[in-house]
């Protein structure tokens, strides 16, 4: 059900998030939240790191057109480009890479 442009389960409003790759307004729970630590985006998988926050499809496609559109410096508001490998690395599998904290 629809309400004011929100989805609702249980009579509460789902929480949406806008994907910084393909720009779709989707419920949180559907995205992964990234976060800057230092010069590195990385996945907040639990939803606790500290900073502001972007939302992403877990999609190869989406991270691909996020670098396109140069999407993680806008977001997260950083003067240069940003290294996307530990998002990569989490959407391609390699999980044990994408929880390093940067060094």
């Amino acid at each position: 059900m629809r309400r004011h442009g929100k989805l609702e389960y249980g009579g509460l409003a789902a929480p949406q998030r806008t994907c910084v790759g393909c720009r779709v307004r989707t419920a949180k729970s559907e995205l992964l939240r990234l976060v800057r630590v230092e010069d590195h985006v990385v996945p907040d998988l639990r939803g606790r790191l500290p900073g502001r926050g972007a939302s992403l499809h877990p999609s190869m496609s989406c991270l691909e057109l996020a670098e396109r559109r140069r999407a993680f410096p806008r977001a997260f508001r950083a003067p240069g480009p940003l290294d996307v490998s530990r998002v990569r690395a989490h959407l391609e599998g390699d999980h044990e890479m994408s929880c390093r904290t940067p060094s």
